[in-house]
């Protein structure tokens, strides 16, 4: 389906709205679930289902893409997705209470899921393969620069609007994309109706399974992991759902999902390579807005600047490596982009409680050039000799991975900074002794000051100080374990490395298809 002329940009434009707005949504709503709680009177727990519950929708539609688009037809599945989500996203906006807002944002993950993989094939399927690294680089707009502009958009819309009005934005823009999806998308020929009986099995098997992995990673902190019943039912549903899954995509006549493709080398090693690369990203993406919030001061605005300068280096790393693939070692520029994520995440383990504001912009400069050197070539290589008709169950894997790499990263370095943070205080606490002279020389200046400050007696001025020492205590044990899960986060990079040696060069080769 290689579009001509003009008519390729604009399918290309429709399509990176729809993919910007989906992606978008995955973090927009982080900033606004405090108004969101006020509104309703919910609890944390309660409220955490908004994004909890997009998430598991999101996780459990992706794999199965591929073959809604051959058993309905692509185009048909696509525009009543994106009706479907402007739908969705108008009732999150207006939900009269906390359940009508978790059901239309279910509504929201299941359609807004199903449009990525199919926004990336209709893509690669519109432009010729000599520029199918255009292509990726154009889905990675979306891809990558939704989730840095979520949090700042997001924050924004709330603190100068209300927040219904971040799923309202959505409605304007659905409406256009699907106009646009009816009059320019065609379905490719090769797109046939699969044959046989529906693999009901494989559905049910995929929705207990990655749904349940995604309650398991999302609430797993709250609930402490493995000591909380809740979580062990959803961690053991998740581990049987995805084996069983597994075996009857290999095993059943007409399986749902194909995963035969992972017999092809250059896919296999690209899909781990991309899950790699989101699971430290989405890491380090969570941990910035964090500890400039938590530590420093931070607004969300100012955070959302923080990232933001970020996202347009991605944006300019794409559209250069999106010009040289082909022309260049697919190795070196997947390389030179982890590279430069391990250089980004080791300049944050330098950080202080006194850092500036340019040193952390420009160490998520370097984190946003090697996310764009590394997405266009790692996306266009893996889907390289996929053959057409399996395009779709191919663009569905890799998001499903992008996606899952993301959510196990958050996990992670989430739990990473929570056990680290009580490490910290530990051995730090083992330091305020009346018998350590620098602990004495501390305490007598901090009295001093409540002291002259509030003009109170020696027994509050030592009340005063003692809190204010704990406080700092607890600061300090933070900061060091925000450092732990930076130099975490860079040996995830490091190690991803000697992986990129699968694939192949990328570089003025002809491209056979496999089936």
């Amino acid at each position: 389906m290689n579009g001509n002329g003009a008519t390729k940009w604009f399918i290309a434009g429709t399509t990176t709205l729809a993919t910007f707005m989906e992606i978008l949504d995955t973090s927009v709503a982080n900033v606004a679930l405090p108004h969101m709680q006020g509104t309703y009177a919910a609890g944390t727990d309660e409220i955490t289902w908004v994004i909890t519950s997009y998430l598991v929708a999101n996780a459990i539609i992706l794999p199965i893409t591929g073959w809604l688009g051959s058993y309905f037809s692509r185009k048909r599945v696509y525009v009543t997705c994106l009706l479907l989500f402007t739908l969705a996203s108008f009732g999150s906006g207006a939900a009269p209470s906390l359940g009508i807002l978790i059901l239309m944002r279910v509504l929201q993950g299941l359609s807004g899921g199903a449009m990525v993989p199919m926004s990336m094939a209709i893509l690669l399927e519109t432009f010729p393969k000599e520029e199918h690294g255009k292509a990726t680089a154009i889905f990675g707009i979306g891809a990558i620069f939704g989730p840095i502009l979520g949090p700042l958009v997001g924050g924004w819309i709330t603190d100068n609007w209300s927040w219904p009005w971040i799923f309202y934005i959505n409605v304007p823009v659905g409406i256009l994309a699907a106009g646009l999806s009816l009059l320019l998308l065609k379905d490719p020929e090769y797109l046939k109706r699969p044959k046989g009986r529906v693999d009901y099995w494989s559905f049910l098997f995929v929705a207990v399974g990655l749904g349940s992995l995604e309650v398991f990673l999302n609430k797993g902190e709250r609930y402490d992991w493995l000591e909380s019943p809740f979580i062990r039912v959803f961690g053991a549903a998740a581990l049987l759902g995805i084996v069983l899954f597994v075996w009857r995509s290999f095993t059943a006549r007409d399986p749902l999902v194909d995963l035969r493709i992972l017999k092809n080398r250059e896919f296999t090693s690209g899909i781990g390579l991309i899950f790699m690369a989101s699971f430290g990203m989405y890491g380090a993406f969570v941990m910035v807005p964090l500890f400039v919030q938590n530590l420093m001061g931070y607004t969300p605005t100012w955070a959302g600047l923080v990232l933001s300068p970020g996202g347009i280096a991605s944006l300019l790393a794409m559209a250069g490596v999106g010009y040289l693939y082909g022309k260049v070692d697919v190795r070196g520029m997947v390389g030179g982009g982890f590279f430069l994520l391990a250089v980004s995440c080791f300049m944050l383990t330098c950080v202080n409680l006194d850092v500036g504001y340019g040193y952390l912009v420009t160490a998520w400069l370097l984190h946003g050039l090697g996310l764009g050197l590394l997405f266009v070539p790692i996306g266009t290589v893996c889907v390289s000799r996929i053959a057409p008709e399996k395009m779709g169950v191919a663009t569905s894997l890799f998001n499903l991975m992008r996606n899952e790499g993301g959510s196990v990263g958050i996990a992670v370095a989430s739990t990473f900074l929570a056990r680290r943070a009580q490490f910290h205080h530990s051995v730090l606490a083992e330091h305020v002794s009346p018998y350590n002279p620098a602990f004495q020389q501390g305490m007598q200046t901090l009295q001093r000051g409540a002291a002259t400050r509030a003009g109170t007696d020696p027994v509050t001025s030592t009340a005063t100080a003692l809190g204010m020492m704990g406080q700092e205590v607890q600061r300090q044990a933070y900061l060091l374990s925000f450092v732990d899960v930076f130099w975490f986060l860079m040996l995830v990079f490091a190690v991803s490395m000697p992986f990129i040696l699968l694939l192949r060069s990328g570089k003025g080769e002809h491209i056979s298809l496999a089936h």
